[in-house]
């Protein structure tokens, strides 16, 4: 038996956005988890930008708390997971418990890859060379973790190497392409280490139109994605039980 079918209410929060194509990510990862977990009373809500926010989200969910996970639908465990949810929960008293961030999983990876072959690339090309580009934060420890992607992306490839960048750090990704050339590379891919597109993906499309680099999509609402989520929500209440 699945541990996550004890669970009634799954609050998938994503840190919200003013472009609207993160926010319909997040509720068609949402829309995939009530088919394939119908268990589960799946709830949607954000830190800002978008409705319901999670704080009314958490409001409404009251008395059943005990049996509530909050999934942050996020990729790296930074600020909007460390703080802004964990200080929301408090506000709202309720005892729900939070999930792990669905981090640098081997199915997100894997899904990652399946959009660079979607967008040109081969896996047995060793004259290509990949920028993975992920948001960024100012905790160097997790971009320590998210740059473990560079390496699970390359793994069962011949490219001439996977060279991790970061959006939000200034000229990050033009040093990537710069490392990727001296290894030899003579053809380059950027691959977005994101769940949506969004203005930042925006602004990274520009730059690899400007340099004629392709870009692959983001994650997107992959079933593997959904997947993952459902994983996280199993170990919060795995570790609820062993408490």
């Amino acid at each position: 038996m699945r541990v996550a079918r004890l669970v009634t209410t799954l609050v998938l929060t994503a840190h919200g956005s003013r472009d609207p194509r993160s926010a319909a990510n997040t509720r068609a990862i949402a829309g995939h988890l009530r088919r394939v977990a119908p268990e589960h009373d799946v709830r949607v809500a954000f830190c800002e930008h978008n409705t319901p926010n999670l704080r009314d989200v958490l409001a409404d969910v009251g008395d059943d708390a005990d049996d509530a996970v909050v999934v942050p639908f996020l990729l790296a465990s930074a600020y909007h997971a460390r703080v802004d949810i964990p200080g929301m929960i408090e506000e709202s008293g309720t005892a729900v418990r939070v999930a792990p961030t669905l981090g640098e999983d081997r199915r997100l990876v894997q899904v990652l890859g399946e959009r660079l072959t979607s967008a040109g690339a081969s896996r047995f090309d060793p004259q290509l060379g990949v920028v993975a580009v992920a948001v960024g934060s100012s905790n160097a420890v997790a971009n320590a973790r998210t740059a473990r992607v560079a390496d699970r992306l390359s793994r069962g490839t011949r490219w001439a190497g996977v060279e991790m960048a970061f959006a939000t750090m200034a000229g990050s990704v033009p040093q990537a392409v710069e490392r990727l050339r001296a290894r030899g590379a003579a053809r380059l891919m950027i691959a977005p280490w994101f769940l949506a597109h969004g203005t930042i993906t925006d602004g990274i499309a520009e730059y690899a139109r400007r340099e004629g680099i392709p870009m692959a999509e983001p994650l997107g609402a992959h079933r593997l994605v959904a997947a993952t989520v459902l994983d996280r929500v199993e170990t919060a209440l795995a570790d609820r039980l062993a408490a």
